[in-house]
């Protein structure tokens, strides 16, 4: 009885294969893509959302002082009943270098314009998401007269009473200046705003301080 001896399959010498390696290679920058992605989506929407929260503090602050809603500012004390946007803020100073001059201007009508102005358009330009860079200057500049007027470093006012301070440095004006400087850093207007269509102006694309 012949036995057919079957001649064994010899696994050899082989190149190895790039096909899987490839593939999982493909699929992991398909993964880092889309995690990428929607890192930068959450993180969009995280600014967009702060952007529009701090936009209706700035246009709430302004139809308050109008309008007289009777929250921050009495009803039928608005702007529009003769009232003065300024007036009660600036005249109740009572610490800091600049109580005086903030004395001077309260209740003069070129402070109110320019307060409420810079409350109205700096908060349809939070909201709207233009202009951004404009805003965070103008902004800045509002919120650092106002630190000034409520001056954090004094622990006493001039008359001696305690200041109730509780930060000689940071205070709300701060943060809000910080996180307008934030916002028009990472373009924050580009979601959930026009800031792309504002971006495609002639006139932004020229002046790119207008972004």
């Amino acid at each position: 009885m012949a036995v057919h001896e079957h001649p064994h399959r010899s696994s050899g010498f082989r190149l190895p294969s790039f096909r899987s390696n490839r593939a999982a290679s493909a699929s992991a920058s398909v993964s880092e893509v889309s995690a990428g992605t929607g890192t930068h989506t959450a993180q969009g929407y995280a600014f967009a959302s702060l952007r529009l929260l701090t936009g209706f503090v700035f246009l709430w602050a302004f139809l308050d002082k109008t309008f007289g809603f009777g929250y921050a500012t009495p009803s039928g004390k608005g702007w529009i009943d003769g009232g003065s946007p300024t007036k009660g803020f600036l005249g109740s100073v009572a610490a800091g270098p600049m109580e005086s001059t903030f004395h001077s201007w309260a209740g003069d009508s070129w402070a109110d314009w320019l307060f409420m102005l810079g409350l109205l358009g700096i908060g349809v330009a939070l909201v709207a998401g233009v202009a951004l860079r404009v805003a965070a200057v103008a902004g800045t500049v509002m919120l650092a007269l106002m630190w000034l007027a409520e001056w954090p470093p004094a622990k006493h006012l001039s008359d001696g009473s305690v200041s109730m301070s509780t930060n000689p440095f940071v205070d709300s004006h701060l943060i809000y200046a910080a996180t307008l400087i934030v916002l028009a850093a990472v373009a924050a207007g580009d979601t959930l705003g026009a800031g792309r269509l504002w971006a495609r102006l002639p006139v932004v694309r020229d002046h790119s301080w207008l972004r």
